[in-house]
């Protein structure tokens, strides 16, 4: 089994950044897909960021030039970087990962940006 824990959330101001964390833990054997996705109120679940185990990135177009995605292997540890971020960017943000067909998703952490 999977663990997901993501930290680094927090109240900023339009132009600031913050830094996600995500630590797995468990049977972290054979995933290859980290990503990050954000839910705002009354609006679906959206693919933010992800990373494959070798480093390939994928973003969503919202974020392209203002996040990014990193992982250390030795670590478990997946991080997403928000620079400029904007009110938009406000949501709470899960960390994901599939292992061996299972879905699995973290608790969330709540981004909340000011204008």
């Amino acid at each position: 089994q999977v663990h997901l824990v993501e930290s680094g959330g927090g109240l900023v101001q339009a132009g600031e950044s913050l830094r996600l964390s995500c630590a797995a833990s468990g049977s972290i054997f054979g995933i290859n897909v980290m990503s990050w996705y954000r839910q705002a109120p009354g609006k679906q679940r959206e693919l933010v960021a992800a990373i494959t185990s070798g480093g390939t990135t994928n973003y969503a177009d919202s974020v392209k030039g203002r996040f990014t995605i990193s992982r250390d292997n030795a670590k478990s540890t997946v991080y997403l970087q928000m620079n400029s971020l904007k009110p938009e960017d406000t949501a709470v943000y899960y960390c994901h990962t599939v292992r061996i067909g299972t879905i699995v998703w973290g608790q969330g952490t709540q981004v909340t940006v000011s204008s």
